[in-house]
């Protein structure tokens, strides 16, 4: 598991006075740094080093998240294929579990516009942080 605190912007509150639904896309892609950095240690956004893209994210709103308090990312592995892996996140807030999501990551070469295998290192490193899907 990774995790990653995030100390909520007050750019981040709705006017209800809760954490905007739309910034939690952004602290699970922040949570997914880690995971980047093993395909590309520099996070290098070029063409030539770049290899991943996303494919598709889903969100579970759980309970409210408010802009007082940090928030806790968790970071997952759950699934890893040939050309494309799936994260798992959750969003804690005072002991809480607010948000929980997942994201699937596909391995592409964006010069000749196709998927490719995922690396065998990497997929190495990648199975160190699998785990079985929470319930």
């Amino acid at each position: 598991m990774f995790t990653t605190k995030v100390t909520p912007r007050f750019g981040d509150v709705d006017g209800l006075g809760h954490i905007n639904n739309v910034v939690l896309g952004n602290w699970f892609e922040l949570g997914r740094n880690p995971i980047f950095r093993m395909f590309e240690p520099n996070l290098n956004l070029s063409y030539d080093t770049w290899t991943l893209i996303m494919a598709h994210t889903d969100f579970d709103f759980l309970d409210e998240l408010f802009f007082q308090y940090d928030v806790e990312i968790r970071t997952y592995v759950i699934r890893i294929g040939t050309k494309s892996f799936t994260t798992y996140h959750e969003a804690w807030q005072e002991g809480r579990l607010c948000v929980k999501g997942s994201a699937v990551v596909v391995h592409y070469d964006f010069k000749n516009k196709v998927t490719t295998p995922i690396p065998e290192h990497i997929k190495a490193q990648l199975a160190e942080h699998l785990i079985e899907m929470p319930k």
